[in-house]
């Protein structure tokens, strides 16, 4: 997709991609992680970002 588009244009172009048999749901899964993306490189850009070994630490303590 292009750098610049609306939300509402990125929207309108997963719509056009997906299958004409979709379902709401499955139009709503795809936007939802198209949103989710979207806030991940908007947190890369902002240099929220965890190395390799900060993830490994972070999950023995859950784990």
């Amino acid at each position: 997709m292009q750098a610049h588009m609306t939300d509402k244009h990125e929207a309108a172009e997963l719509l056009a991609h997906l299958p004409e048999d979709s379902t709401f749901e499955d139009i709503q899964y795809h936007l939802y992680v198209l949103e989710k993306i979207k806030h991940g490189q908007a947190d890369i850009a902002m240099g929220k970002t965890f190395t390799q070994a900060e993830v490994g630490a972070k999950l023995q303590k859950w784990l």
